[in-house]
């Protein structure tokens, strides 16, 4: 049975027993790995003193064939993410990054730039509710590339024609983008479509870019961060449970009015 080294993040853990956990962790080179690690939380075994959520650490594991959970000998913590424990809210968007991936890959499906996207963003969390949400819409931007749903921000998914500048847009979950009807689209009047903000969609397109969101405003952060947060709730075909405690109930809602 093959044997791996990784660096991986606890994206959960469950109490087996007493003494041992099940564990599913992101790993940088192999992706999701759901796990069985007996004994972690005896004095002295060598896993640190126990697999906590939302930690990254060296991990081995023993892979078995079929649908069988890999055992892991060993976890050797390497940083707690003490940011993310620091504030109410930085510890609902780290918990929301952790979720995010945990629904949206598989297993064995390595990602290695959405790993160390996630590692900084954890890293960096806990320096103010402002930047936590600037952290949380780039590793949005980040996974939602990575797992192939980049929404079309440049042209009318509607009819692939270039957009012109809008107050009010239109975003349809199920064709991956912005169109100019704000109502419907026009070959599928059934498809959803969410009303957006003009400047919604410009703070997506620098996010897109690469650019720095250092002049828009924190409420302009926070729609943005909705907005993707329903797309990939859409996405997904399930809602992640910490993202009603990350934008509350009205928040969840007013998500889709971007």
């Amino acid at each position: 049975m093959p044997r791996l080294t990784d660096q991986g993040v606890c994206l959960r853990q469950w109490d087996y027993s007493e003494t041992s956990q099940t564990v599913a962790l992101f790993c940088r080179e192999h992706g999701v790995l759901r796990g069985l690690a007996k004994g972690s939380r005896r004095d002295k075994a060598p896993f640190s003193g126990g697999i906590e959520a939302v930690t990254r650490g060296h991990v081995a594991a023993i892979v078995k064939s079929g649908p069988q959970l890999a055992t892991v000998t060993e976890w050797d913590l390497a940083d707690p993410y003490f940011g993310v424990r620091r504030t109410l809210s930085a510890f609902h968007v780290g918990a929301f990054t952790v979720d995010l991936v945990y629904h949206a890959f598989t297993e064995a499906d390595p990602h290695p730039a959405l790993f160390d996207a996630l590692d900084r963003t954890l890293c960096a969390l806990g320096e103010g509710d402002e930047r936590d949400l600037a952290l949380l819409l780039g590793f949005e931007w980040t996974l939602l590339d990575e797992a192939g749903y980049r929404p079309e921000l440049s042209r009318d998914v509607a009819g692939a024609d270039p957009l012109t500048d809008a107050e009010t847009l239109g975003f349809s979950p199920r064709f991956g983008g912005v169109t100019r009807d704000p109502g419907t689209v026009p070959h599928d009047p059934n498809a959803t479509v969410w009303r957006v903000r003009g400047s919604t969609i410009d703070l997506l397109r620098r996010v897109a870019a690469g650019g720095e969101i250092g002049s828009a405003t924190p409420e302009s952060v926070r729609r943005a961060a909705q907005l993707l947060a329903a797309y990939l709730r859409e996405v997904l075909r399930r809602e992640p449970p910490s993202m009603r405690a990350l934008f509350g109930a009205d928040g969840v809602g007013s998500a889709r009015g971007g």
